[in-house]
């Protein structure tokens, strides 16, 4: 993210291009309290500004000024959200697993820290957790985290992560991609006793947007 100095702030149409200490950053160590203080920044001057949009439009009479506010600040929204996508391509498979069962804990998700924390590549999950209800049930999930650059999830990934899913006796699971799904593939989520929720790369910045994830 440009705010921690890792890229170049971002320009409409151009490519998004690393800074020498994007290039040479350690994962581990990110991010530092300072990085962690202009992330917060970010975050509130953000919400701050969503705000003192939301007022303006309330007292805006004419129907369609307020339109065009709503509009402009959608698309901010999108340049945001694509800008988020870009860069979460760029992580490591490895990386890109851990951030996808940390967004899975923001949710509610009590994460194994054993089970199903194994490296990209291994035809195995990527993640295990367990959810309860509000009727005190506790479900057993499975996590897939594909980082796609280019290309969509078809059915056969799903077919093969709802295969491992039966080996874990998961009782439902959940497919994290910075790419699409195909409409076989959503087909195939909902079949079956064991079904998956699908978050594509859309859905995933506006769950980063909802739980404040800092990336």
């Amino acid at each position: 993210m440009f705010i921690a100095g890792y890229i170049e702030k971002p320009e409409r149409g151009k490519d998004i291009i690393l800074t020498e200490k994007g290039r040479i950053s350690n994962e581990k160590f990110f991010p530092t309290l300072e990085e962690k203080r202009l992330i917060d920044q970010y975050w509130k001057n953000k919400s701050e500004l969503r705000k003192a949009r939301k007022k303006a439009n309330s007292i805006i009479d004419d129907s369609t000024s307020t339109k065009a506010v709503e509009i402009d600040e959608n698309s901010g929204d999108s340049d945001w959200k694509t800008e988020l996508i870009d860069q979460l391509k760029k992580f490591s498979p490895g990386k890109f697993e851990s951030f996808s069962r940390l967004l899975i804990s923001k949710m509610g998700v009590r994460i194994d820290n054993q089970r199903g924390i194994i490296r990209s590549g291994d035809h195995s999950i990527d993640g295990f957790g367990y959810f309860q209800s509000d009727e005190f049930r506790t479900s057993r999930v499975a996590i897939q985290a594909k980082r796609f650059t280019n290309g969509s999830v078809g059915e056969p990934e799903i077919d093969r992560f709802k295969g491992v899913m039966d080996s874990f006796n998961a009782e439902y699971g959940i497919f994290l991609t910075t790419s699409y799904f195909t409409d076989q593939a959503k087909e195939k989520a909902v079949v079956g006793n064991n079904s998956v929720t699908l978050i594509d790369g859309i859905k995933l910045a506006s769950l980063v947007q909802k739980y404040q994830l800092r990336v």
